[in-house]
């Protein structure tokens, strides 16, 4: 938070727990109900199955649970295609067909009749895969392992079956420190489709790659990596809508990176070094993802360990963030965290507390209400509106 005393990010907590005026506007454009899937960890000690998919009302706030959609191994992270017509899970499992090795799965996704049906699995080629996504046609399909420290890419069919593995990247220790290992926790396709971007939380990197988005295959980029300061650990990766910037929230060192993207060059530039605490806070903090409103007003980073939100107003001139206000994440843990498609209510999956919080939204200062509705939940971990 540039230029925030511990006066002032004091008062913004008081301003939570008081309680804010919310503007007129407050109401627009609710009233709809729309389909959230949920993933969650189900190794004990999580009372959760798998996949869930939930009904969202946008009028009142209200998560109501439809049904256990697929049952799965640790589906922690969500990949929803284009459009629509497929799911792409990893699964946090440490054997696969008599491999140490976690796995990515394929569903098929009936939006009309809110089900999942399971078309096929493969190996992700390391453990711990925390991150999935999708490039811009649906048909590649990009995996982080975390714990194996490496990057895997998929080409799936028409009917969304992934083939084996098509490239793969398997991270070094630091030469000049080999007690930093790899720990890959992000993949991101850049708009035009042209470039991955793989955060490397362990390495203080972001490797970028060339994308085929015909076969799926990768390859090393010049230049290879932006570098992140040593320490910050870089988890959390999201462009822009305009292509121009892109923000790195960073996990060791509670900050967020705004970064230039130059799409010709495939290049990363640091533009702003924002802090979510003021200096000389002595609290634990690891933030771990970031949300925009669609008009890329107010952004929204959680954090975990320490539990609150902080929410940034978004220059439109430059894009970089001001700190405008800190709030309850309405749990423990805050793994995930997405808005609903009418801006008005912010849900957060709390892993520790095992609940779903929905706070309503001010769609005009972007403030978040001072207490959340909660849902239980075992253990969730990824929210993706449909």
């Amino acid at each position: 938070m540039p230029n925030l005393s511990r006066r002032q990010f004091v008062q913004s907590s008081s301003a939570a727990a008081l309680g804010l005026h919310f503007l007129p506007g407050w109401a627009k454009g609710l009233g709809r109900d729309h389909l959230l899937l949920v993933g969650t960890m189900t190794s004990a000690p999580s009372t959760s199955q798998g996949i869930y998919t939930y009904r969202f009302n946008s009028g009142t706030g209200e998560l109501e649970k439809i049904a256990l959609a697929a049952r799965s191994d640790n589906p922690t992270f969500l990949a929803l295609t284009p459009n629509e017509s497929h799911l792409y899970s990893v699964n946090e499992i440490r054997q696969f067909e008599g491999k140490q090795t976690g796995v990515v799965s394929g569903f098929a996704f009936n939006k009309k009749q809110k089900t999942l049906s399971a078309i096929n699995q493969s190996p992700s080629m390391g453990g711990g895969p925390t991150h999935i996504t999708t490039d811009h046609t649906g048909r590649c399909v990009f995996a982080a392992n975390y714990g194996g420290g490496s990057v895997v890419s998929f080409l799936a069919d028409e009917d969304g079956r992934l083939s084996e593995p098509v490239s793969f990247f398997q991270y070094t220790a630091d030469p000049e420190n080999p007690k930093r290992r790899s720990h890959a926790h992000r993949v991101t396709v850049s708009p035009d489709n042209r470039f991955l971007l793989v955060n490397d939380l362990g390495l203080d990197v972001i490797h970028i790659y060339r994308l085929d988005a015909k076969t799926a295959k990768l390859a090393p980029h010049d230049p290879p990596l932006w570098r992140a300061k040593a320490g910050y650990g870089p988890r959390a990766l999201r462009f822009h809508p305009n292509g121009r910037w892109v923000y790195c929230v960073n996990e060791l060192k509670p900050t967020v990176n705004v970064l230039e993207w130059d799409k010709q060059k495939g290049m990363l530039t640091t533009i702003q070094d924002v802090s979510l605490v003021p200096d000389g806070y002595q609290g634990k903090c690891a933030p771990g993802d970031i949300v925009f409103d669609s008009a890329t007003r107010f952004a929204y980073v959680t954090s975990r360990l320490d539990d609150f939100m902080a929410t940034f107003t978004v220059s439109p001139e430059d894009g970089k963030l001001t700190f405008l206000e800190k709030t309850s994440c309405g749990g423990q843990r805050p793994r995930h965290l997405a808005l609903d498609p009418t801006g008005a209510w912010l849900l957060i999956a709390n892993q520790d507390s095992d609940n779903i919080a929905v706070f309503a939204r001010d769609l005009r200062t972007g403030r978040l209400a001072k207490t959340a509705k909660s849902f239980p939940l075992g253990k969730p971990m990824c929210l993706v509106f449909a």
